[in-house]
Parts: structure tokens; sequence; C-alpha cells
């Protein structure tokens, strides 16, 4: 019989995981305690970036997955990877996601087990925060009765040249055998493996690339500020700097960091380093300071585009695309604006994405189109049709490169 897989959270990171391991052979529970989210999946509806409906059907057509809100669905796992994600409150992690993620698997971890954690954290959450959980939870011992590890998440929704197959994997385990048990797992999943001595280094590699995906983001959007008043059209200049065949030239602006933009939340990187090494985090402070003013600087901006078609924010119809970052909404409903929004996680129940008191959410068709002073591109997911977009509109403020023509302005 077929390994049996759990991945605990069906978001942006497990889902590609769960439906990638189905094709590989596993017999796959994706379990998620948001059941909206568990309806929509075992209804065909991937729901979030990174996995089309192909995929999913093709997973549920395998008869090895399995999208479920019940934690006895674990029972008799090969393997297990955490991939909840970890948000920030005052700018400390909030830990408390992956630790219900943990006890909720506990009692079925048995003996010569695999536990993963993806979920990104600082140098020792792994084994000092995860690994005692389920310890607890199960009577056994991390590294001795079961295997542990940690493996960074590695995967940037929408691109169509890297996927989870033919990323490297880092990965890593409390002691050799559970090395070796991890390594095992993703050397199934993907094309190449790249093992690490200890959790704590794939956890620093993961904080390594969460800042430097920020750092990129903050270049950029810095760039987006004063190129504008340069008369340069940013969009243009990274398009063509991503040519180059070196180095990472591929940064675009955008409207501030979405809820789960990056791998993790870099507001705790700072957090991290100052907690365990006694010193600041420059570079990621700083791009920090950049990327929380980005909605700022776009609500300005919609401002000054309505100014120029002689109205004010104060009683137009704004039509955003895309939820977040929520700062956007809340500070255009704070000006007097009407606010509608549309976004595919809206009316999920789990609070993964609270829509602002004062917003309505509505479908984006053309009459809603049609009837906005300005729709806003806001969200990263390629799920609108952008060509109608652009013909329905009266005028577009667009802060993700996705639209084009003489009604469109660009961030």
């Amino acid at each position: 019989m077929a390994e049996k897989l759990v991945v605990v959270g069906q978001g942006p990171a497990g889902l590609p995981l769960a439906t990638r391991a189905a094709e590989a052979g596993f017999r796959v529970v994706g379990l998620d305690d948001d059941e909206w989210r568990v309806k929509r999946l075992n209804a065909g509806e991937p729901c979030v970036e990174g996995v089309g409906a192909a995929e999913l059907a093709a997973a549920h057509a395998s008869g090895r997955y399995i999208a479920s809100a019940d934690p006895a669905d674990a029972s008799g796992f090969d393997f297990c990877v955490i991939t909840v994600a970890v948000r920030t409150r005052d700018g400390a992690p909030d830990l408390g996601p992956l630790g219900r993620a943990a006890g909720r698997v506990a009692p079925f971890v048995r003996p010569g087990a695999t536990v993963v954690v993806e979920t990104a954290a600082y140098p020792g959450t792994t084994e000092e925060f995860a690994g005692p959980i389920l310890e607890r939870g199960s009577g056994l011992r991390a590294g001795e009765d079961f295997h542990l590890g940690h493996s960074p998440r590695r995967a940037e929704p929408g691109n169509p040249r890297w996927r989870i197959g033919n990323t490297p994997k880092v990965v890593s385990g409390v002691g050799p055998a559970s090395l070796r048990a991890v390594t095992y797992l993703y050397g199934r999943l993907v094309r190449e493996t790249v093992p690490v001595s200890s959790p704590r280094v794939a956890e620093l590699c993961s904080l390594l690339e969460a800042a430097r995906a920020h750092l990129d983001a903050a270049l950029a959007n810095e760039l987006a500020i004063f190129a504008g008043q340069l008369g340069v059209d940013v969009w243009e200049a990274a398009e063509a700097a991503a040519t180059t065949p070196y180095g990472r030239s591929g940064a675009r602006p955008g409207p501030g960091l979405p809820d789960s933009c990056l791998p993790v939340d870099v507001a705790y990187v700072p957090w991290a380093v100052r907690g365990r090494a006694g010193r600041g985090f420059r570079l990621v402070e700083a791009a920090n300071d950049v990327n929380a003013h980005m909605p700022a600087y776009v609500v300005d901006r919609i401002g000054l585009a309505l100014n120029r078609r002689c109205r004010a924010v104060r009683g137009s119809r704004i039509l955003l695309l895309g939820l977040t970052p929520v700062e956007v909404a809340k500070s255009l409903c704070r000006l007097g604006a009407r606010v509608r929004a549309a976004d595919p996680r809206a009316d999920s129940r789990a609070g993964d994405l609270l829509v602002p008191a004062g917003v309505e959410v509505v479908e984006p068709d053309a009459a809603e189109l049609a009837r906005a002073d300005v729709v806003v591109v806001l969200g990263a997911p390629d799920c609108y049709d952008y060509a109608l977009v652009q013909r329905a509109s009266r005028f577009v403020f667009d802060t993700r490169g996705r639209c084009r023509g003489p009604n469109v302005e660009r961030l």
C-alpha cells in the first residue's frame, strides 16, 4: 500500500505540496481547520494561488488525495508536513498556529513516523517549540522514536518555470536517521535535495531567503516612488533588468506586503536577530520601513489620480481587485470612499482574509467595473480577467503591472 502523507494546512504552501505528493504516489490527506476551504477543495475548487483546477482534478482522479478538517484522518500516517503560516503580533512571531497544528497531529505520531516543519520560523523553533509538543502528545522522543526535521518552503506562486518538482529543496533532521527520512520524503517529490547539518541551519536559510525577497520588494518599491517623479516607467525598467542571465533582478514594485506574500512574515526577522544575537538587523528594518509605507503611498496616488479627473476620494466609488494589503481599503474608507472589493478569499470563514468594515464584496463583472470611478489592481493572484478590466473600466490604477492602455495609470 502507498505511504500516507498528511499535509497540515491547505493554503498557498500546503496545497501545491499535497497535489505534487499525490502525483508522486503518496496517499495524501490535506488537513485544514477551515471547513469552507475543505469543502471547496473536495468540490474541485483550488481557492489558493499556485494550484489550478486541472491539477486538483488530477489529484482527485488519482484517488490519492482528500481534504479534511478532522484530525482523526491523520491516523496512521507515515509522513506529516506542517505548512501553516506564522504571523506577527506586536513585532514578535505568533507561534500559536504552529503549536495548534503540532498538537493536532501529535496523538497520531507513531514509532518510525516522520514529521517535517515547513512553517518559516526563527532558528530553534522546530526543536525547541514544535518538537516538545509532538513529544508530549505522542509519548515518543524526537530523533529517537520518530523522525523530525525542517525544510524551508521554496515556491513562488504563479512562477511558470520554477515549481515544486524542479526547485532544489533544503532538508534537515534531528540526527542522522531523521535527515535520511526527510531526504527520502522530498527525494520522491523534487528533482534535487540539499541536506544541511541541522534544523537550525535550515531555519536560518528560510529567514535568509525571506529577508532577501523582502529587500528586493523594498528596492523595487522605492524605485517606483521616485521613478514616476523622474518620468520613467519603472515596470519597463524592471522587465529589462529581469533579462540578465545572472543574479536576482526580477523584483517588481507593489502596494505593500500582503499577509501571506512571503514564506515568513519578515517583520520578525529583526526580532529574532535582536532577541538571539543581541543586535539589530538594519537592512531588514529599513526594508520593513519602506514596505510598510507603501499602502499609504498607494492611497495618495489614487487621490492624486482622482483629483486630475476632477473628483475627490470622498464619495468616489472605488473597486479593489484584491484586498491585501487591507490597509489600502481601510484608509480609503476612512477618507469617505465607497469601497467595493473583489477577492476570491473574501468569503472564507476562517479569518484568513478579514473584510474591513465598510467594504462591500462584489463580483468583478463588466457592469461593476464600469460603475467604478477607479478600479485598483491591488492583489497579486492572476484570477481576474485583465482584458475585461481594461476594456470595461473608465480608469484603472494598477499596482501590479497587469494592465496597459490610455485609461491605465501604473504604480
